[in-house]
């Protein structure tokens, strides 16, 4: 109804608009010709009147004057009828289109509202449970078709999203599932032994804490996965080859005990974030390399600036990754074939890719074909961010 009323003002005005405009005109044109003026009797054609003719007669010019203001007189009458005429039809005529802009107006305004409902009421019925529905409008390519291809897209998205979530809680809840059920069979063993002894009570409390340290750092990885996720709301200026300096002496004594050499190349890289989810960022990819190494392997780390961006490289030695299967590695709780099994949680690259989009920094990521990856994250430019 809002349209429609709309739609015929605007017609309207336009249409009184137009109108007064033509009678403009049309009064202009007509007052254009010059009343008529005494005659010039030598100008009109044919035989010269004669001296005897009572309209020559000194009198005559009064008479003259009389027919000339009648004249006049007559032709502004006439000339008034017809703007009145002019008038009336013009406003019968805006009437009648009125009407039918009216008529017009509520017929366009349904077919455009029409694919507005329909948005409206699948936008009403999906739920997190129907996700999987979408528009799919038809029609010509106009806005009303962008606005529905945009909303199967989010809802593309949404889907995807709630089926990650529904992943990752069960995904959560099993890796929980099974230390917890680990520490109570050794509680359960330890407790119904009749023969326990001090030692043996002692190995199944010292299996009982292994288990709970299991616990807290998954939980702790859980809980640095969704801070990653959260976002940062102040960057703060860190250094990123300091940081990655200092990681590499604490993971060397690992390093050396898997036979895995570290490569270093450390260059001044300054970055802005959150130093401790930047910590965890590179923490999480050394020992991704460490561990899922070969004996007497490497692990290259380098830290450069290129472009005012800081970047950090990781490559190392290790079993073949298929191309293919380089995204299974940034899912929660995913492991590649039988040599990335038994250890960790499967959360270590996801917290990566984490961290790095709270950073609003990107990851490359290829397969070596000799074995291992190279992995490649780089922050945004400093140039909005003052030096340390």
């Amino acid at each position: 109804m809002r349209l429609t009323l709309l739609y015929s003002g605007l017609f309207l005005i336009s249409g009184a608009a137009l109108l007064a405009v033509t009678y403009v005109l049309v009064r202009n044109a007509v007052d254009g010709p010059p009343p008529i003026k005494a005659m010039d009797f030598n100008s009109i054609p044919g035989p010269p009147p004669s001296s005897q003719d009572p309209t020559l007669q000194p009198d005559s010019g009064v008479a003259l004057h009389v027919l000339m203001a009648k004249t006049n007189e007559a032709a502004e009458l006439q000339k008034a009828a017809v703007m009145r005429e002019l008038l009336i039809q013009s406003g019968i005529a805006l009437a009648v289109m009125s009407g039918i802009s009216i008529v017009l107006g509520w017929i366009v305004a349904g077919r455009i509202l029409s694919r507005m409902r329909t948005i409206t009421t699948a936008a009403r019925n999906i739920s997190a449970t129907n996700l999987h529905q979408r528009l799919a409008l038809d029609g010509a390519d106009d806005e009303l078709k962008e606005l529905g291809d945009t909303f199967d897209e989010l809802l593309g998205r949404l889907e995807a999203s709630f089926q990650a979530q529904r992943r990752f809680v069960a995904n959560a809840s099993h890796e929980l599932r099974t230390p917890l059920t680990r520490q109570r069979a050794l509680g359960q063993v330890a407790v119904s032994d009749p023969d326990a002894t001090v030692e043996s009570l002692r190995t199944a409390h010292e299996r009982i804490l292994a288990a709970g340290t299991q616990q807290e750092q998954l939980i702790e990885a859980l809980l640095t996965l969704t801070r990653g996720h959260a976002g940062i709301d102040v960057h703060t200026p860190f250094d990123l080859a300091q940081l990655t300096q200092e990681i590499i002496t604490a993971r060397k004594a690992e390093a050396d005990y898997r036979t895995v050499t570290i490569q270093p190349s450390i260059s001044g890289a300054l970055a802005a974030g959150h130093r401790p989810l930047a910590e965890r960022l590179v923490v999480n990819l050394l020992d991704n390399a460490i561990r899922h190494n070969i004996p007497h392997g490497w692990v290259k780390i380098t830290t450069r600036t290129v472009d005012s961006h800081a970047v950090l490289t990781v490559a190392n030695t290790g079993p073949v990754v298929p191309p293919d299967a380089i995204e299974q590695l940034y899912q929660p709780f995913q492991r590649l074939g039988t040599a990335r099994t038994g250890e960790g949680f499967g959360l270590g690259l996801s917290i990566v890719q984490a961290v790095a989009t709270a950073h609003d920094a990107t990851i490359t990521t290829s397969a070596r074909p000799e074995g291992g990856l190279t992995i490649t994250v780089t922050f945004p430019a400093m140039t909005n961010h003052p030096p340390l």
